[in-house]
């Protein structure tokens, strides 16, 4: 495994290009290992409609960036407290939507630190019954990333006031709040530590005491391109936020693998535009599903014959055609 230095960069622009441009184009086949500390942010999942998951008005008075990552699951909030983690490896089928491989070396890390860390859920990271961490994952071609949010010494209240908590999601939970339900990692030390020492202690356990760490070391080329993706990309407008299309039906469900929501505009009997949102997963680029729907008769019937040939679970999770037609009505 090799270690990826971001050089201690906190704009998450960038570190969302370093990781993206790591999964595509890194001259190595080797395993590699990314830590990255975010300044003040929000980081929406990809499949998420923006502007429904903050809270516009406090983002904007506190100066809080709002930045898409490229895999799935729900908005998190970023800054100097909190330390991010992408394990970049080859693609194993056997390894996506598997958090217990990826989180392992984190839990036994944090655990020698004395928290009493252990994955709960489908991929939270829990001490105490409270999160720490939140995971998700995202796969192109024969390379995949596991990535995870460890919340070291966050503003807590920023965490709530940035975000939108849909009332449903933390119902099915018996959650009655956010900050009852999420805890800093410094709660659980009895030595007290920076951020930067945390990182190192967590970055000798992973590599098991390695001497001399090895490094994937970027040229001035590579860097020259994650530049170039961290400005047209992830700091665009398009991506970060979009616009959402206008829609004459709306529904949507929470199942075990994460919410659904979609939302259909229908024309003369036809499906015109078709958009999911949500904290699901998806191995495959759900727009190919949206392609497929549109200019379908917005019937039952139709819609499962369209649907016959392709596997949703690719798309969503663990999803019958059944639920998905039951969705769409």
């Amino acid at each position: 495994m090799l270690f990826i230095d971001n050089r201690d960069v906190t704009d998450p622009r960038m570190n969302l290009a370093l990781e993206e441009f790591a999964l595509r184009n890194l001259r190595t086949d080797e395993d590699c290992l990314l830590f990255y500390i975010n300044e003040p942010s929000v980081i929406i999942g990809r499949h998420q409609n923006t502007l429904e998951e903050i809270n516009l008005d406090y983002i904007k008075a506190h100066s809080i960036q709002v930045v898409r990552r490229i895999s799935g699951g729900g908005a998190v909030y970023h800054d100097l407290g909190n330390l991010n983690f992408s394990f970049i490896t080859r693609f194993d089928k056997t390894h996506f939507n598997n958090y217990t491989k990826f989180t392992a070396p984190v839990i036994r890390a944090l655990n020698k630190l004395g928290v009493p860390a252990e994955l709960n859920g489908r991929n939270d990271i829990v001490a105490g019954e409270r999160k720490i961490s939140g995971n998700a994952q995202f796969t192109s071609k024969n390379r995949m990333f596991s990535h995870g949010t460890l919340l070291f010494d966050s503003n807590l209240e920023d965490v709530v006031a940035s975000l939108k908590v849909k009332k449903g999601k933390f119902e099915s939970k018996g959650i009655k709040s956010v900050r009852s339900r999420v805890a800093n990692i410094t709660e659980f030390l009895d030595k007290k530590i920076d951020i930067l020492e945390f990182r190192q202690v967590l970055l000798e356990n992973i590599f098991e005491g390695t001497q001399d760490i090895p490094r994937y070391n970027f040229s001035d080329v590579e860097l020259q391109q994650i530049e170039s993706l961290a400005k047209t990309k992830y700091g665009s407008w398009d991506w970060n936020f979009g616009e959402s299309p206008k829609f004459n039906v709306k529904n949507a469900h929470r199942f075990p693998f994460g919410e659904i929501e979609v939302r259909i505009l229908v024309d003369k009997g036809l499906i015109q535009n078709i958009k999911f949102y949500g904290d699901f997963f998806a191995q495959r680029d759900i727009g190919e599903l949206e392609i497929l729907l549109t200019n379908i008769r917005y019937e039952r019937e139709d819609i499962d014959e369209a649907i016959r040939n392709s596997d949703l679970t690719q798309y969503f999770g663990l999803i019958t055609p059944s639920e998905f037609l039951d969705l769409l009505y």
